[in-house]
């Protein structure tokens, strides 16, 4: 199963689909002193490349085929449920008990409706299956494609970087560049691995963003995210938005639940919330933040827009407190990657002003 879950990181992070991977065994197989199966053990393997593409399953008994191994009594060790639905391509429990594997072993159950059942389908075909192994390390292979497909929505990433003292820009407009290079580099690398960067109309009109994921040496990577700007007001035809990226979507509304809504109705996992201030809040007030990147860097500007608008706390003990996940060094920066710990909307609005 770790094999397994190694190959299933080989996948995309961005995408409607989740990264699985697969590895088929032949009956009665061993393994060695640390625990992984014997060389001879392993009939196949396979993981999922992204959607269109076959599924972890069917590629591992594919793989089989070329490898020109008899499948059949085998043991399929999935990352997660065969799939029981016809999609983009067919379905992982039926491939697997037309090739006659005896025994899947399986880490996560899969939360969607539409895809669920593969595991009750195969043992209702007499197929002994196991689930449950390595389950918080199998969760974690699938980042942010679980909790959205669990809550029906995308999972937010909320995208911050700030002086030491809070700013995202001067008291003249100014913030290029609060951050490091360092910084802008990994926070590129996010973007190459979300499926929407999400700004507001102020953002797009002042800063006049093009929303990109660039390589170290500025080409665009190869997944552009989708860009959406959020608000009432137009954008000028002549908008860094309109050039070379993803697809520009514009959302004219000012309800962060309106904003979700729309992405996962395009298959959105993942999104990023890169500002201003207005949005910011209001995904935080909506209580529709799953996680957040604070880019601080050693600076001090004393004045200036603060990175967040007023999020209606009056008191210290209303605070939105988070809970440091990681702490990571770049170059004079840091990076704090937490998670708010009230899942609850604050109170008061949670709707962006006509400003963002």
């Amino acid at each position: 199963m770790r094999h397994a879950l190694d190959l299933a990181r080989r996948g995309p992070a961005h995408g409607p689909n989740p990264r699985v991977g697969c590895v088929l065994l032949a009956p009665g197989a061993g393994t060695d002193p640390s625990g992984a199966p014997e060389p001879a053990a392993v009939l196949g393997e396979g993981w999922h490349q992204g959607a269109g593409t076959a599924h972890a399953e069917v590629a591992a008994l594919a793989d089989a085929r070329r490898r020109g191994h008899d499948v059949r009594g085998a043991t399929a060790v999935v990352t997660l449920e065969p799939c029981d639905h016809t999609g983009r391509t067919g379905p992982c429990s039926v491939a697997l008990l037309d090739a006659g594997v005896a025994r899947v072993v399986v880490s996560v159950a899969d939360p969607n409706p539409q895809a669920a059942g593969g595991a009750d389908r195969l043992r209702a075909a007499g197929v002994d299956v196991r689930e449950g192994l390595l389950t918080e390390q199998g969760r974690e292979t699938l980042g942010a494609w679980l909790p959205a497909v669990e809550r029906a929505r995308p999972f937010v990433t909320l995208k911050l970087a700030t002086s030491l003292d809070g700013r995202v820009a001067a008291p003249d407009g100014s913030s290029r560049w609060i951050t490091s290079a360092q910084s802008r580099r990994h926070a590129h690398d996010l973007r190459a691995d979300v499926d929407a960067i999400v700004v507001g109309t102020g953002t797009a009109l002042t800063d006049a963003p093009s929303l990109t994921a660039r390589t170290a040496d500025g080409a665009l990577t190869h997944h552009q995210p989708l860009r959406v700007v959020v608000g009432h007001r137009d954008l000028p035809a002549g908008a860094r938005l309109h050039g070379a990226g993803g697809e520009l979507l514009h959302v004219r509304s000012h309800d962060p639940h309106e904003v979700l809504r729309v992405l996962h109705g395009r298959e959105a996992r993942h999104v990023l919330v890169e500002g201003g201030p207005t949005l910011a809040a209001a995904f935080l007030r909506a209580g529709l933040v799953d996680e957040v990147h604070a880019y601080v860097a050693p600076v001090l500007l004393g004045a200036g827009p603060p990175a967040l608008a007023d999020l209606g706390v009056t008191t210290i003990a209303g605070a939105l407190r988070l809970t440091p996940r990681e702490v990571v060094h770049l170059g004079p920066d840091v990076l704090v990657v937490a998670t708010p710990d009230a899942p609850a909307p604050l109170t008061g609005t949670s709707t962006t002003s006509e400003e963002s």
